[in-house]
């Protein structure tokens, strides 16, 4: 559950904002990078090629979810500019001589000059509130006196807190109506605190408690517990049903004190957490290790050429190749896939006369990653191999991850499936999946053994 970000919009889900600038973000999926926020990464997983390339990785599912969110952003957009006053050559005869002759570009340009003033993220203009406030400004006419900077700072924040307070009384009364979950999120900042969110869920939806900075009791999992059940204590312990953190020592030794103290609810640790560490367990076998390796001498070469990314890019048409790198979300693993993807494009690019008359070609290292893609059956096996193995458990992560639906009821079934279909892809050759299975079990039965999720696949009516 650790990450360096998390926002309220759900492109945050796949993607990540770099810690350099807020405004670069990059793909979960493919690990494709591209600047303008989170509107143009809206574009890059929705394949619509607006500015941006498409996404190479992304499910299908995910796909839909942003073409139908473009979509609707794009009606709505038309609803709001209308209401703001968009002027149609139908309309133009309604308006009045005076309204006609208003000068238009000298507004604007005070808009513009404010945001560029003040350094504004010019994705200010697409926000509704943006709209919303232009239009009130525009109904109260002339002679509005700006807000002071004590209003800003104190009266109108209290006004909007208070408001917001008011909005999660409905959340409130449905914790101690149907119970709630604790959910503990660690990340850290661009100044290297460690930050922790608590946030409760419930049937009502996911609502964000507070922030502390943990940085001096993170390590301590007598402090953490301590702290835990504190909040515990503020929301109801009557109210709570589970806590959930990741799986790191000091948390699960919090955890089990918080069960021991507090015997009418459980401590769980996230399943997306767990099944990144079973990713990263199989990630230090031998060949899964050499795979990755391997895989990423040819994508750190290719990107770290700008004329060979080039001829690459014309080969495969756009697509990227994701670089391995420590991260979540088993970015190594997509890496391999898109490596497999463009296996035509990579040889074609490497046997292409361009290639063989560039200086590029009579380099070691070049020779090296060619070898790789061109002579090298072992690399292409083990990377089949490798993704045989890992990609049930992506498919797994990918659920427990999402907020499609709730993940408790089905973690028992996906992961007795995610093993089956292992097997299956070895043609229940034990001895070629016996290791993979081992590592699953060991973290399953050490961590995502709990009884919540049993008792959520019993009573799970489907």
């Amino acid at each position: 559950m650790s990450k360096t970000k998390r926002e309220s919009d759900i492109t945050w889900k796949y993607c990540e904002s770099l810690p350099t600038n807020r405004l670069q973000v990059k793909c979960k999926f493919c690990s494709h990078t591209c600047w303008g926020g989170i509107a143009r990464m809206k574009h890059h997983l929705a394949g619509t090629k607006k500015d941006v390339i498409p996404c190479c990785s992304v499910p299908d599912e995910v796909k839909a979810i942003f073409l139908k969110l473009l979509e609707d952003k794009g009606k709505k957009k038309e609803e709001m500019n209308l209401d703001c006053g968009e002027v149609r050559k139908n309309d133009l005869q309604q308006m009045t001589i005076n309204a006609s002759y208003k000068n238009r570009e000298d507004v604007i340009q005070e808009i513009c000059n404010c945001i560029y003033g003040n350094a504004l993220p010019f994705n200010l203009v697409r926000s509704p509130f943006f709209i919303q406030m232009l239009k009130a400004v525009g109904d109260y006419g002339k002679g509005l006196k700006p807000p002071s900077y004590h209003e800003v700072r104190v009266s109108y924040l209290k006004k909007a807190v208070d408001k917001v307070q008011k909005c999660l009384e409905k959340y409130k009364s449905d914790w101690e109506k149907w119970g709630c979950t604790l959910m503990c999120d660690g990340w850290t900042d661009g100044k290297g605190r460690s930050l922790t969110n608590f946030l409760v869920n419930s049937p009502s939806g996911t609502v964000f408690l507070k922030s502390i900075d943990t940085s001096d009791v993170i390590k301590d999992g007598k402090k953490m517990y301590e702290l835990l059940d504190s909040i515990v204590d503020e929301i109801g312990e009557e109210h709570v049903v589970q806590v959930v953190t990741d799986g790191a020592s000091n948390l699960v030794a919090a955890g089990r004190m918080l069960m021991e103290k507090r015997t009418k609810l459980f401590w769980s640790p996230c399943a997306a957490h767990c099944l990144d560490l079973i990713l990263e367990d199989i990630g230090e076998l031998p060949v899964f290790y050499n795979t990755i390796s391997n895989a990423k001498k040819v994508t750190t070469y290719i990107y770290r050429h700008t004329w060979v990314l080039n001829l690459y890019r014309k080969y495969s048409n756009g697509r990227e190749l994701a670089r391995p790198a420590v991260t979540r979300f088993a970015t190594a693993y997509l890496t391999l896939n898109c490596i497999k993807q463009q296996k035509n494009a990579l040889r074609s690019m490497f046997a292409s006369e361009e290639w063989a008359t560039s200086p590029h070609g009579t380099k070691s290292e070049a020779k090296q990653v060619m070898n790789l893609v061109l002579s090298d059956g072992r690399f292409w096996r083990s990377i089949t191999y490798c993704l045989k193995c890992v990609n049930p458990l992506v498919k797994v992560l990918r659920l427990v991850d999402g907020d499609a639906k709730p993940a408790m009821p089905y973690i028992y079934e996906a992961m007795d499936r995610a093993k089956e279909k292992i097997a299956e892809n070895f043609q229940k050759q034990e001895t070629r999946y016996k290791k993979v299975w081992k590592i699953i079990d060991t973290r399953w039965n050490l961590q995502l053994h709990r009884p919540l999720h049993a008792a959520a696949y019993y009573l799970n009516p489907r």
